[in-house]
């Protein structure tokens, strides 16, 4: 069974996608509508595609750096393999493809959207969302097709296929140890998939609102005219900049959070296996746990399709709220569906009871159903903060009215009620957040925490389907308005767009959500694969790197924002020298030069993407150099220093996202808010009065928040764990753990010999111990001494036959079942063990650490002495 279940991921990838095909062709063989619409929609798509282009170039620049980089490593560091640098390379190049794709065909589905619009809202609706759900299932395949196919060929070529010990490097590993480096390689998928939708992000964002905030200050605030009004000369940019930002941007980014949340889940599910003794009996191979997350996001794939057909509405008289409902019924099936699938999946994939490791609590036995419990956690919360989101920014919502009324006294307080709203916003989220994280940890460990992001990530091609209906449904509006079409049919696309921007809120918080449990379980990574217990913020370096991470997504979020307004000025003079140059702009018989704002917005997203990028990435890589250069060999201080700047961008990164998220949000549906009409004291007040100018205002300084700094913030966690969990190895192997009974102590440390490391036998079988000792040449008393720690069924014991036995020295009320030895050379050769000793005292279970120091010789006899 093994065998098929290891392929079935990338049968429902291929499922993913040959539906996706299908739906493409039949959206365009929808009418595109007339001449002009046409030449309106080529605009668009030809900007686009330009910008895309440029922005692809300089990225094979850095895919290039970053590869030497990469290369560099893996010659320096033997635990890191050079197919790394192929895993990110193809990384890269799937993350670029899936946000290409994504945006042609939003940029061909817009006019034909517009067209269905002029027959009626159930067939613009089935229109947009049709492009919609052609984005959202081609980056879903591609990312599981990706990882799946990447997963295999490396699981093949280091371990043939088989979990059991073999000869790697010249040397006998165990297969938890293959795994680990099978799983190392393919963190270069994620890391090449995140670098690039950090760029992509951070680009289309500059781009989008530099375009957004020129044509709204000089367009609507100086020279009066509507949104998307063709003498506008940026409103070209401005539509170019909701594809390139909110389809091509958030498609990488949610792409690289699909990748992420399953790598992270399979690393853990990894140590589940070393935690069972490095062997489980299923019908998997003995990779349930690996296998698992791969499984539920394939078959999210699947029940993300089912989703998609549910979307319909039957009348054309239908408002925002039939619309929203049509949406959420479609997203709600496919999150039941997979939480029922998540329930046979781990019921067949995982054993009945575990064993899982705890930090500071030791093993745990866990029963699979714990798992599925996490899975649910997961699927609720990412349910549950998307209804937090649309709460504070949703049209209609007591915060978003609250905002309105304070634009009455001018853009000051409207900006201020802005900022308090996207506060206190972080509250109930970052609730949810602890909520998740904890109950999740309560219950399966980091496993469980890593098994509910993938369950959350399982409906993405939902979810992703319904965020770019949004932008699509945007554009469509601004065809309608600039090919001057009947009123009725800008009714339609508005009510569309309405939704959209509340369901692109809602995504943005999606993608939050799926970023803060990601990077925690990349983090659980980083911990195990660097080998520490955990990060002691009381030593002086480590917490200074956790201020210092915590200021990254300030700064980050500081120079996105300036990168806006350097990039929005230009477009304003841009726009106010067109206004004043060519004549009879104004009067409609003049023609804006539409591609000047195009090309303004593309250099400067080009040029100013380029800062923020090097910060995220150069940062981690300095911490480790300065690390080396004060502390040089000692890699458990430097890798809880990286730890410690790790969880700092992580917690503040979130407060940060959220924070953004919603400001902008909800400054953005006050604004709309106007458009229909609202009530201020007393009073109907409409578009053109000086409220709503302020808060078009307050919409200006929201804009960048919810569309550039903001949803910045999900990849730069994601991106930082994920470098860490690359630099991993590099910091790796600086303890020697021993999870055996201490009372022969001296005899496991002395029976290396170079050779026979029975520090593994834990992770071993007794058949393969003895094949280990037989290739490696140990002697037969260093052979019998392995044979030694196994009982006569062949289960690894260690010295627990000896720990009543006449050499161990023991009272009746006190035991050592566990010794934990880490070990730190200094530069001038003396030696640190920290000595982690579990003890049994009166039937109870107590954990104690010792410190021992000086030389070699000295150490060894000390933790000898404390064995007996």
């Amino acid at each position: 069974m093994e065998s098929m279940m290891i392929y079935v991921p990338i049968v429902m990838a291929l499922i993913g996608l040959a539906f996706m095909a299908a739906k493409r062709a039949w959206v365009l063989k929808q009418d595109a509508g007339d001449g002009k619409m046409k030449e309106i929609s080529d605009y668009i798509y030809e900007g686009a595609l330009a910008f895309l282009k440029a922005e692809y170039k300089l990225l094979t620049i850095f895919v290039i750096g970053a590869s030497v980089i990469l290369a560099g490593i893996s010659f320096f560091v033997p635990t890191t393999h050079w197919l790394i640098i192929i895993a990110f390379i193809f990384g890269a190049i799937f993350s670029a493809l899936a946000g290409n794709m994504g945006m042609k065909i939003a940029t061909k589905t817009n006019v034909r959207t517009t067209q269905a619009a002029r027959t009626s809202l159930p067939q613009a609706l089935k229109v947009s969302f049709g492009g919609g759900t052609v984005m959202g299932l081609g980056v879903a395949g591609l990312a599981v097709l990706g990882l799946t196919a990447f997963f295999i060929f490396f699981f093949y070529y280091f371990m043939g296929g088989v979990w059991e010990s073999t000869m790697f490097d010249g040397q006998m590993k165990n297969p938890t140890e293959l795994m680990t480096i099978v799983l190392e390689t393919l963190a270069g998928f994620s890391l090449g998939a995140e670098s690039i939708a950090l760029f992509a992000r951070v680009g289309g964002g500059i781009y989008t609102k530099a375009a957004d905030v020129g044509a709204d200050l000089v367009g609507k605030v100086e020279a009066g005219i509507p949104e998307d009004d063709p003498r506008n000369p940026a409103t070209i940019a401005d539509n170019v900049g909701d594809n390139v930002g909110d389809v091509a941007g958030m498609g990488a980014d949610l792409f690289g959070s699909y990748v992420a949340t399953v790598l992270a889940a399979m690393v853990l599910g990894n140590y589940v296996i070393k935690d069972m003794g490095g062997k489980i009996d299923d019908a998997f191979g003995g990779i349930g746990p690996i296998l698992l997350p791969m499984a539920i996001a394939g078959f999210g794939i699947l029940f993300s399709i089912i989703g998609t057909m549910l979307v319909k509405i039957s009348s054309d008289d239908a408002k925002e709220a039939q619309v929203q409902k049509a949406l959420n019924i479609g997203n709600w099936v496919s999150i039941a569906l997979t939480a029922v699938a998540c329930f046979f999946l781990i019921d067949m994939m995982l054993p009945e009871t575990m064993k899982m490791s705890f930090f500071g609590e030791g093993i745990q036995d866990i029963s699979s159903m714990r798992v599925f419990y996490a899975s649910l956690i997961g699927l609720f919360v990412g349910g549950a903060i998307s209804s937090v989101t649309e709460y504070y920014t949703g049209l209609g919502t007591k915060p978003v009215l609250a905002i309105v009324q304070k634009s009455s006294t001018g853009a000051g307080t409207n900006v201020i009620a802005g900022l308090a709203t996207g506060m206190i916003s972080t509250f109930p989220t970052v609730i949810l957040f602890a909520a998740a994280i904890w109950s999740t940890y309560a219950l399966a460990g980091f496993y469980g925490v890593a098994l509910a992001a993938s369950a959350m990530m399982a409906t993405t091609a939902m979810q992703l389907a319904i965020d770019a209906f949004g932008p699509i449904s945007d554009n469509a509006g601004g065809i309608a308005e600039m090919s001057e079409l009947p009123k009725e049919v800008r009714t339609r696309t508005d009510i569309l767009d309405s939704v959209g921007n509340t369901t692109a809120a809602t995504g943005k918080g999606f993608a939050i959500a799926s970023a803060a449990l990601t990077s925690l379980a990349l983090f659980a990574a980083y911990v195990t694969f660097t080998g520490i217990d955990g990060i002691n913020i009381f030593k002086a370096p480590v917490l200074a790197m956790l201020f210092i991470g915590g200021m990254i997504p300030v700064v980050f979020s500081a120079l996105a924002m300036n990168s806006v307004g350097k990039a929005a000025m230009d477009m304003v003079y841009e726009v106010r020298r067109q206004f004043k140059e060519i004549p009879g702009i104004m009067e409609g018989t003049g023609k804006p030069e539409y591609g000047k704002c195009v090309e303004i917005s593309t250099k400067a997203a080009l040029r100013e993407m380029m800062l923020p990028g090097i910060l995220t990435i150069g940062f981690p890589i300095a911490i480790v150099l300065l690390g080396k250069l004060v502390y040089a060999d000692n890699n458990q201080l430097i890798a809880e220093m990286l730890g410690g700047y790790m969880a700092g961008v992580t917690v503040s990164g979130v407060l940060w996202a959220v924070f953004q998220n919603n400001a902008g949000g909800a400054w953005d549906n006050a604004k709309k808010s106007f458009e229909a009409g609202v009530m201020i004291n007393g009073e109907m007040t409409y578009k053109g009065s000086d409220a709503h100018k302020a808060a078009v205002t307050g919409d200006t300084v929201g804009d960048p928040f919810k569309d550039t700094s903001g949803p910045s913030m999900n990849i730069l966690i994601k991106l930082t764990c994920l470098i860490g969990l690359v630099i991993a190895p590099i910091l790796g192997g600086h303890g020697a753990t021993t999870e055996k009974g201490a009372c022969c102590a001296t005899t496991e440390m002395t029976c290396h010999e170079g050779k026979c490391d029975m520090s593994k036998c834990a992770d071993m079988t007794k058949d393969e111990c003895a094949k280990m000792c037989e290739a490696n040449g140990c002697s037969k008393e260093c052979m019998d001494k392995c044979m030694s720690q196994y009982d006569e069924y062949g289960k690894y014991i260690g010295n627990a036959a000896h720990v009543h036995g006449p050499s161990c020295n023991h009272d009746d009320h006190q035991e050592i079942i566990n010794m934990d030895v880490k070990k730190v050379k200094d530069a001038n050769g003396k030696v640190k063990a920290t000595v982690t000793l579990t003890k049994m005292v009166d039937g109870k279970e107590t954990i104690e650490e010792k410190v021992f120091e000086g030389d070699d010789l000295e150490v060894e006899a000390k933790i000898a002495e404390l064995g007996k």
